[in-house]
């Protein structure tokens, strides 16, 4: 079983946690032109001299330099169609071309764009409910340098460590969590707003959340 980093055209990492993330992947997945461009300017910091390849570029390459074309030809996997996004992309192209996947990793999805930063987070809870409908699985998560992003479909235990912000998301105004392990239950909230449920605090190591039913949210941890 292996873990992939799919990498996206937002703010590239900074901090030791997600490049060491990047450095310990098995695969490397560029989402089209930027995300190749910003891997290849932080190769040296991540890797020293060992200069890795991403194992894939994927998207529709409208963002892809005509050097980079010609240098990184054999990497790339055009992909047309305009109804996904390039995250989309490389997510379906993980799936069928990497079955040994457990954990896939996005990084750079935030930052720079506000736009992409809150669809990136739709399509999160998208794919979470993608592998679910599938029978697979494979976990996934998103890390900045700022939150570690984890999506749920269903009732779950996370191991966050007390006294961490936890901040939770649905689009669903008719799902119910209730909550252990955070400073406030979130069992009377309404998924109406993105603030109803953010900025919580866990007082326990473990946090239980417990689903009415089946849906979809974004838990993000500071």
């Amino acid at each position: 079983m292996s873990s992939v980093v799919i990498i996206a055209g937002g703010e590239f990492p900074k901090k030791e946690y997600p490049r060491q993330i990047l450095r310990d992947a098995d695969s490397i997945i560029c989402c089209d032109g930027n995300a190749l461009k910003a891997f290849l300017r932080n190769r040296k910091a991540i890797f020293g001299e060992d200069f890795r390849q991403p194992d894939a570029v994927v998207g529709d390459l409208d963002s892809m330099p005509a050097k980079l074309l010609d240098e990184y030809g054999d990497l790339l996997v055009h992909i047309e169609e305009q109804d996904d996004n390039d995250l989309a992309k490389a997510f379906h192209y993980v799936l069928d071309h990497i079955p040994g996947a457990a954990l896939i990793t996005f990084l750079a999805i935030t930052g720079k764009r506000e736009d992409h930063t809150l669809g990136n987070f739709g399509q999160l809870m998208e794919f979470a409910r993608h592998l679910e409908s599938i029978g697979s699985s494979i976990s996934l998560q998103a890390v900045s340098d700022y939150s570690t992003m984890l999506p749920v479909t269903d009732s779950c235990e996370l191991f966050v460590g007390e006294g961490r912000t936890v901040s939770i998301f649905s689009p669903d105004n008719s799902l119910n969590i209730k909550s252990e392990g955070l400073v406030w239950q979130t069992g009377g909230v309404v998924f109406d707003n993105w603030w109803q449920a953010s900025l919580n605090r866990s007082d326990a190591d473990l946090v239980r959340l417990r689903f009415s039913r089946k849906s979809i949210a974004l838990v993000i941890l500071d």
